[in-house]
């Protein structure tokens, strides 16, 4: 496929996320127009005085006759008069293109906030696959820098590119009617400019292209290293990291430099184009004006609108580079909101009603990608209120588990059942409404000790988020916080230990209620004394529900109705294991 034809089909992607939007500010955008409208009016006038002047005031004064209309303390009426329409156009000019810019502005602010939120919702939305297979810095680089560019582009280059495109057209009539020869070289001229637009534009848009992609393959390495600062440091992969980084950013930068060549190449040809209309213009206007055809006056008008009237040529080569990268931007964020979840609410999927927490895997088989599934055939039959703790090797599938479980992947074949339900009959909100899930490394967010627990349940009144605290054993260590339960947390908890991390998220789950508790080893990495607190706090949490434990401990394990063993993508059952299973 031609690279004009891709960059095409790139652009009308992304505006088909944009025209919706920008229809819901349809009014700023009438408004923004309006100005424009204005602004090229008293751009078509400016240069009229000036004509008034050379072709009334200055031929009267040269000649030694009266001066047309008299004077006016010691000045020509008429060069007055001329003066102060070229200052109220000139002041009309500015406050148009003010308001117009003002318009513009909020308009691409407001679609970028949208835009945006609505990417975000859609990355929040997408299945644990989809994420898995994915790069969270390039996905971040995506929300933040994709679409801010496309939001300066919007405003530094497509409004310019507007107004201009207006004057353009409006200056053209104006030439037309005061001399049609000098105006046919001008428009010939456009196509001129048009085939080497197209022929540059195509290499720009490629280079840009890759360059976003080498800058998003950057912001997933930062992400990943960032995450892992302590591995890195601990073995010293410094720099090996910054060799890999430095291969990746030198790529990127050759690519923003070819860019940037071909667009200032462009410009410059655009320039060449632009002063050879102009000298052919002047000699055949200079020659017009000998033979009468033309007055100095209109001359001077056709010459002057030669700067507004090649602008949108000028500007258009000036920002082809930013235009250039932002196609590729869109494309990008396009891409990202394309992407349908492949976990998603069926049509007329209903709400699970007072769950019991019954929960049974027939026949289930799921993979990650190419390769063998992880689970094969699998089966399982948990009962309201039973625990059941499940065993196996590292890689087993015991997380696809409890993937499984929360909705989070869909089996290649096979049924989850809840409640008798398959969960792809059920509301996602329900299912998950239904469960509380404790991780091996549980996350916390930037915020304060409450509003990390009260994520739970955001309805939930001060002293619930309190009671569940207590019942976690998480009270006691949270009031000696330095502001208790207001006190802010560093990013993902990281301002507390393994062991208080983990009776916060029991304190979550607790608030939550839910029938149905997924346990993912959640003491695993734990020292003894803070094992013990968690264990404390999983017990109450644990009372009266349904349970599924994925782990290693006997501490864990020892409590279980029966334990069952995941082997060879198949669960095993073999019944209540004594003592635990390891």
């Amino acid at each position: 496929m031609r690279l004009d034809l891709i960059a095409a089909t790139g652009l009308r992607t992304t505006l088909r996320h944009l025209l919706p939007l920008l229809r819901r500010e349809r009014a700023l955008v009438a408004l923004g127009l309006l100005a424009v409208f204005v602004e090229v009016l008293a751009t078509l006038a400016e240069p009229w005085p000036l004509k008034i002047v050379i072709d009334e005031i200055v031929p009267a004064a040269l000649a030694g006759e009266p001066l047309p209309n008299g004077t006016v303390l010691g000045l020509p009426a008429l060069a007055v008069l001329a003066a102060a329409g070229l200052l109220l156009a000139v002041g009309l000019r500015a406050a148009a293109a003010y308001a117009a810019t003002v318009c513009f502005a909020t308009v691409g602010s407001r679609v970028t906030i949208r835009l945006r939120a609505a990417a975000y919702q859609k990355l929040l939305r997408q299945s644990l696959r989809y994420h898995q297979s994915g790069s969270s810095g390039d996905l971040l680089s995506r929300l933040t820098a994709d679409i801010t560019r496309l939001q300066e582009v919007a405003v530094t280059a497509g409004l310019p590119l507007l107004g201009n495109v207006v004057t353009f057209a409006g200056m053209a009539v104006v030439m037309v009617v005061l001399d049609p020869v000098l105006a046919l070289v001008v428009l010939v001229a456009v196509p001129l400019f048009l085939a080497a637009m197209g022929r540059a534009g195509e290499r720009v848009t490629a280079a840009a292209r890759e360059q976003r992609r080498t800058e998003g393959r950057l912001a997933g390495q930062v992400g990943e290293t960032l995450a892992a600062v302590r591995v890195v440091q601990a073995y010293r992969l410094e720099d090996a990291l910054a060799a890999r980084f430095d291969t990746d950013n030198v790529a990127g930068l050759r690519s923003g430099v070819r860019s940037q060549r071909l667009a200032a190449g462009l410009e410059r040809r655009t320039d060449l184009l632009v002063g050879a209309a102009t000298a052919i213009i002047l000699l055949i206007g200079t020659s017009r004006v000998v033979d009468g055809a033309l007055t100095l006056g209109e001359l001077v008008v056709f010459v002057s609108y030669l700067k507004s009237v090649f602008k949108p040529l000028r500007n258009l080569a000036k920002y082809t580079g930013r235009i250039a990268r932002a196609t590729a931007s869109g494309e990008r964020v396009a891409e990202l909101l394309d992407a349908e979840p492949d976990v998603a609410d069926a049509p007329g999927a209903r709400p699970l009603r007072e769950p019991r927490g019954d929960l049974c895997l027939e026949d289930v088989t799921v993979s990650h990608g190419p390769g063998p599934p992880v689970l094969r055939g699998a089966s399982l039959h948990v009962r309201p209120g039973e625990r059941v703790g499940v065993v196996g090797p590292s890689g087993a599938g015991k997380s696809t588990l409890v993937a499984l479980l929360l909705r989070m992947l869909e089996p290649d074949s096979g049924r989850v059942l809840l409640d008798g339900h398959d969960v792809r009959d059920l509301t996602l909100e329900s299912v998950r409404a239904a469960t509380a899930v404790i991780l091996q490394d549980s996350v916390l967010f930037a915020g304060t000790v409450r509003e990390n627990i009260r994520l739970a349940r955001p309805s939930a009144t001060d002293a619930e988020v309190e009671a569940a605290a207590r019942a976690a054993d998480a009270d006691g260590f949270v009031r000696r916080l330095p502001q208790g339960y207001d006190t802010v947390l560093a990013e993902r908890g990281d301002s507390l230990s393994g062991g208080q991390r983990q009776r916060l998220a029991v304190a979550r789950a607790l608030l939550r209620n839910a029938p149905v508790v997924l346990l993912d080893e959640p003491t695993t990495g734990l020292d003894a004394a803070s094992r013990a607190a968690v264990l404390r706090a999983l017990d109450r949490l644990t009372a009266g529900r349904t349970v599924l434990v994925v782990g290693h401990h006997g501490e864990l394990l020892d409590t279980c109705d029966r334990i069952v063993r995941i082997d060879g993508g198949r669960i095993v059952d073999p019944g209540r294991v004594a003592g635990g299973a390891r």
